[in-house]
């Protein structure tokens, strides 16, 4: 069971799906010793490990058409289409209490992706850390490129984990699980084109030419780390969920039906997949991945 690792693939508010998958393990008791995530992935995550049921679901469908949440009002007046203070600040810390000390005190490592703006390279930071800022490094690890402003923490300057590697996958290998499961938020025969605007990259991001670089070869990455997956899948190393039904849900979607919809098919896939996972993991539904 140890070797079993989870990771979170982001996606916008696609996401919501992660979150039905992640509550159907809440509600079964099924937690991972290692959880590694980016962008949606990561802020779907922590309210898994903080074992507060229904959070992500009342976070991301109940307060979606807040405009302070996402709207274009907030990218006129912020320069931000998601109102980032407002999700991770005043929602955690007032409106929906986020549980830390839950959080903290969970037996899993967590570990949230991030983007170097500098080096144009992903840079890792797990719960275990000195100084580790959970709501610092969510923001950081959300802040998609022209939507968001860089995060600053640790001298880095940082951005959308999602940018240099969204399936962090060969990361949680790297640190011995060997075996993982995958919540993937796009149909299987997803595949990422090209930039079609080279020219507004390499000028909105001018001072920073390497990330630039990852960002016109993103989907290079991607799609040879979904090759990747098919392989390590094929091998029995990998165990993914990913939308069985189309996608009716883009990155900014703001309809809390179309997202309560795509919760609960999250929700359901986890369900009718558990089977397949128990016998993948060895275990049975009432077995805990880790205690």
């Amino acid at each position: 069971m140890s070797a079993n690792g989870l990771i979170l693939e982001g996606g916008g508010m696609r996401g919501i799906y992660t979150a039905g998958v992640l509550e159907y393990f809440s509600e079964h008791g099924i937690y991972f010793p290692y959880t590694i995530g980016v962008s949606a992935g990561a802020c779907m995550g922590a309210s898994y490990l903080s074992r507060q049921l229904g959070r992500n679901r009342i976070v991301n469908v109940n307060w979606v058409s807040d405009p302070r949440y996402i709207s274009w009002r907030n990218l006129w007046r912020n320069g931000q289409l998601f109102g980032m203070d407002f999700i991770f600040d005043e929602i955690p810390n007032k409106l929906v209490p986020f549980d830390y000390e839950a959080f903290q005190n969970s037996p899993e490592e967590y570990v949230i992706g991030t983007t170097d703006c500098i080096t144009g390279e992903a840079v890792y930071y797990r719960k275990s850390d000195p100084g580790y800022d959970l709501l610092k490094l969510l923001r950081a690890s959300s802040s998609l490129p022209f939507i968001a402003p860089i995060v600053e923490f640790g001298g880095r300057k940082l951005l959308d984990g999602g940018i240099a590697d969204p399936i962090p996958l060969r990361e949680a290998e790297k640190e011995g699980y060997k075996r993982n499961v995958l919540i993937l938020t796009r149909n299987s025969d997803y595949r990422k084109s090209r930039s079609r605007f080279p020219w507004l990259l390499k000028r909105a991001y001018a001072k920073y030419p390497k990330l630039v670089e990852t960002m016109l070869h993103r989907y290079e990455v991607y799609n040879e780390t979904l090759a990747y997956i098919e392989s390590q899948e094929k091998s029995g190393n990998v165990f993914v969920i990913r939308p069985q039904e189309p996608l009716v849900v883009g990155r900014m979607e703001r309809d809390p039906r179309k997202l309560d919809a795509l919760y609960m098919q999250g929700y359901r896939d986890a369900g009718k997949l558990m089977p397949s996972l128990q016998e993948w993991m060895g275990s049975t539904a009432k077995d805990k991945v880790s205690q």
